[in-house]
């Protein structure tokens, strides 16, 4: 289908953006990749008198390491996400989650800042971010301000940000020595979206299971923190069995939907299945 007819705008800089978004009202859209977008303007799912083309903005790209922290530009692609050598270096649960995502030609145009702000259940990266309790970095009219990744998601296809903010960058700390990672998803082809996804990150330290952390894709409105699981794990054994025990709360607390690619009862299942094999190979154990 043809979108229907809207007004372009591609700014030279953020803060021409952001008076272009404060001016044009509730009825303007910010695009980057376009990749979440671009299909909704075709079937006529969205229709905004004002479209505000920020992928040419320079100043909201790049990775920088911070420290204790990565600071990554919110236009950074999928596809660098999935090859830059400091994001595996330090946080490579995103480098590899970023490299499961749909296909090369998705990847090469989608961008971090885009796909946090669509703010899809089904989608990867919100997860692993809620995993990693990310901090995102946004400006507006009123200035620049910090959300954390647990209160960024508000809802289905909703977040905080404010209809006049952009999100510019995304905080991450570094994992350092002993903690594992790993994105486990299930779905139905490569380009699907995630039926279930799960993020772990694990800090072992003397065979114990010191700190973990866990996301979950698709198993509510909002990405899921698998508390009850982490709880279960935090502080045993860095063994199967005590993991796959644990694992088994993963789906406490979450309202996973029912749609045509699975009901609500079989996402639970696939939760604590995919929780149990995150946290082992995140933990390094068989």
């Amino acid at each position: 289908m043809i979108p229907a007819k809207f007004d372009y705008l591609r700014p030279a800089s953020l803060e021409d953006a952001i008076r272009a978004i404060a001016a044009g009202g509730e009825d303007t859209k910010v695009i980057a990749g376009g990749q979440s977008l671009l299909p909704l303007l075709r079937l006529r799912l969205a229709y905004p008198d004002l479209l505000v083309d920020v992928g040419g903005l320079a100043e909201l790209r790049g990775i920088r390491d911070d420290g204790d922290t990565l600071l990554i530009g919110a236009l950074t692609t999928h596809y660098e996400l999935a090859r830059d050598r400091v994001i595996a270096a330090h946080c490579g649960l995103i480098s590899q989650a970023a490299g499961l995502i749909a296909d090369p030609a998705v990847r090469h145009r989608g961008t971090l800042g885009g796909a946090l702000s669509h703010a899809d259940p089904a989608g990867d990266l919100p997860a692993v971010v809620t995993a990693l309790d990310a901090t995102m970095l946004v400006s507006g009219p009123g200035g620049a301000r910090e959300i954390s990744a647990g209160r960024f998601f508000t809802g289905y296809l909703e977040t905080s940000l404010a209809p006049d903010e952009i999100l510019t960058a995304v905080r991450v700390p570094k994992l350092g020595a002993g903690w594992g990672y790993r994105y486990e998803k299930f779905h139905v082809t490569a380009q699907a979206w995630a039926i279930v996804g799960v993020a772990a990150v694990v800090r072992r330290l003397n065979g114990q299971v010191a700190d973990v952390r866990i996301g979950l894709t698709n198993m509510d409105a909002v990405p899921v923190r698998a508390m009850a699981a982490e709880s279960a794990a935090s502080g045993g054994p860095a063994e199967a069995g005590a993991l796959r025990s644990a694992a088994g709360q993963a789906d406490e607390g979450a309202n996973p939907p029912s749609d045509l690619r699975a009901s609500a009862d079989y996402r639970r299942h696939l939760a604590r299945v995919l929780t149990a094999r995150a946290l082992a190979a995140a933990a390094g154990v068989n």
